[in-house]
């Protein structure tokens, strides 16, 4: 049997806990914390620069939450142990600036975004990279899975039944940024490690 205490000691199942629990806490919130932390173009071009990164933590309301938290989970499931807590926040902090990169320079005509499926995105591509780079076929099912998405939704748009599972608009263009972003920040993770074992 599982006991709290023994997830509580595994860095990485905390982070995601806390990760979880952020999402909720401004689902409470509502209204406000959206309005003050989502992706606004506008914003963010007058200096509100943190919304690059709190627009990840908030949602379009419970159902959006509710598929970005088990999303999270399944992902941190399957993949958690593939990296450390500080290479997963390597990554994520790839993810994270290839989205708002994106957001800002590619996709001028983007004013709004809300929630965590695009770090998702680069999380799942990183990790399956990664397995799959230690020998785990599975890893090649998975990354094939998530770049096949991509694609798609890059040349038909989102997943059928997506939008209504979410409760509103799906950005696909955050979900192909971080995949992107992802697969940058596992790639410059093997060029460190090269580079300090030379």
């Amino acid at each position: 049997m599982i006991k709290l205490a023994d997830i509580a000691r595994q860095p990485v199942a905390t982070a995601t806990i806390l990760i979880a629990g952020l999402g909720l806490l401004f689902l409470t919130i509502g209204d406000p914390a959206r309005e003050l932390l989502q992706y606004d173009r506008e914003a963010v071009l007058a200096g509100e620069i943190w919304r690059l990164l709190t627009a990840h933590l908030v949602h379009l309301g419970a159902s959006h939450t509710a598929l970005n938290l088990f999303a999270l989970i399944l992902v941190f499931g399957l993949l958690g142990r593939e990296f450390t807590l500080g290479q997963w926040a390597w990554v994520s902090g790839f993810a994270v600036a290839t989205i708002a990169i994106g957001f800002v320079w590619l996709r001028p005509e983007l004013q709004w975004y809300v929630g965590l499926s695009g770090v998702l995105h680069g999380w799942l591509a990183a990790g399956a990279t990664q397995r799959l780079s230690r020998g785990h076929k599975d890893g090649l099912i998975l990354l094939a899975a998530v770049l096949l998405k991509g694609f798609y939704e890059q040349l038909v748009g989102p997943l059928p039944g997506s939008e209504l599972a979410s409760g509103g608009p799906v950005v696909v263009d955050a979900h192909w940024f971080g995949i992107v972003g992802g697969l940058i920040g596992v790639w410059s993770l093997r060029l460190h490690d090269r580079s300090t074992a030379v």
